[in-house]
């Protein structure tokens, strides 16, 4: 993806990798499909549900050094919803055998 292009990545927020900027607004983590991880850079308030092993959905822009900014951050609802790119990306790793996505 070009730097500086708006797209939306999906998958698992990683164990562990969860670090809180010193200006206590600027939340990094990592972002992985259990086959390829990202580090995420995310300045704003984060859902409730946001936590380590959580699928969530980031709109935003990945830099030159491969680190993606995100705009906006969404975390699943209820224990059935998985956003349809976690849920592609975990099924082509077996690990999520859950309904296909249109």
């Amino acid at each position: 993806v070009p730097p500086d292009r708006l797209f939306r990545i999906g998958g698992l927020v990683k164990k562990n990798s969860i670090k809180q900027d010193i200006d206590g607004i600027t939340t990094l983590f990592s972002l992985t499909d259990l086959l390829k991880t990202v580090d995420v850079k995310y300045r704003g308030i984060l859902p409730d549900l946001f936590r380590e092993g959580q699928g969530i959905v980031a709109k935003g822009k990945l830099n030159k050094e491969g680190v993606f900014f995100a705009e906006e951050i969404l975390a699943k609802h209820d224990e059935k919803y998985m956003p349809p790119e976690v849920a592609d990306s975990l099924r082509k790793t077996g690990l999520w055998k859950g309904p296909q996505t249109k």
